[in-house]
């Protein structure tokens, strides 16, 4: 429905792909794929395509409805912040953030303990798969990481399953947009260890945080809570290793060269 609401729009301002693409400065590829449901649109794409063909907020409204229907309640508001920042500081004591995760990976934490049926367990699978293309999108974030080493040694689903996680996060820090820190055992105590949580810088207002706990997540934004989450980070970004230390780190954990 949202592709057939986009599509309508388009036709009738009079505005091609190509034309679109130039009023958002989105590639002309990057639109068709979402016209084609190849490609998940974000709700920036939104935003700015209901600027750019004078929708009055339509297309922005229907992915939100979309979104309320396939994701937690609770996630939603974490969900919109997450596709517009242009900068993500995640920082994670126990597991792969989600971000980072495969798709077996994902399913292992999800399905662990039966607590959803499958079909549920699968959508969640589903919805944390989409996540990942702001990774890939056009003008992605920033995307820094920090993980506890213990993350590495854990095995998800099985051993031959977090050995093609170890090497997922091999890959994935290539991208120049990606960045991951391993915070060594031999640290101790550190200031992470009460959870994990992730910063997003937003343009043109103030950051927001997402806190992890065993039930829900929770978005805070007050300024207490900020500069609280942001001593946090500088402190657990001091004591971790370099990017380069940290593919050592990764490697020493893979079953396989």
């Amino acid at each position: 429905m949202w592709i057939r609401a986009l599509k309508a729009a388009r036709v009738a301002a009079g505005v091609s792909q190509d034309g679109l693409a130039e009023k958002i400065n989105w590639s002309a590829s990057t639109i068709a794929a979402i016209e084609t449901g190849r490609r998940k649109p974000t709700f920036k794409f939104a935003e700015e395509a209901d600027v750019a063909l004078d929708t009055g907020g339509l297309l922005t409204e229907l992915l939100d409805r979309a979104e309320r229907q396939r994701t937690p309640a609770w996630f939603i508001a974490w969900r919109k912040i997450e596709s517009e920042a242009t900068r993500l500081r995640t920082f994670q004591p126990t597991v792969i953030p989600g971000l980072l995760q495969t798709e077996e990976y994902a399913r292992a934490i999800i399905t662990a303990g039966n607590l959803h049926t499958l079909a549920k367990a699968e959508e969640l699978v589903r919805i944390r798969m989409d996540r990942q293309e702001l990774l890939t999108r056009d003008n992605p974030p920033e995307c820094i990481f920090i993980l506890d080493e213990t993350t590495l040694s854990r095995p998800v689903g099985d051993h031959a399953i977090l050995d093609r996680q170890l090497q997922h996060l091999q890959e994935v820090v290539e991208m120049p947009n990606v960045r991951i820190h391993i915070l060594p055992t031999e640290v101790g105590a550190h200031v992470g260890l009460g959870g994990g949580f992730v910063f997003a810088d937003l343009p043109d207002v103030d950051p927001a945080a997402y806190l992890e706990n065993v039930a829900k997540g929770q978005v805070a934004d007050d300024e207490e809570t900020i500069q609280f989450l942001s001593r946090k980070w500088d402190r657990l970004l001091g004591d971790a290793a370099s990017t380069s230390a940290s593919l050592r780190i990764i490697a020493k954990y893979r079953l396989t060269p």
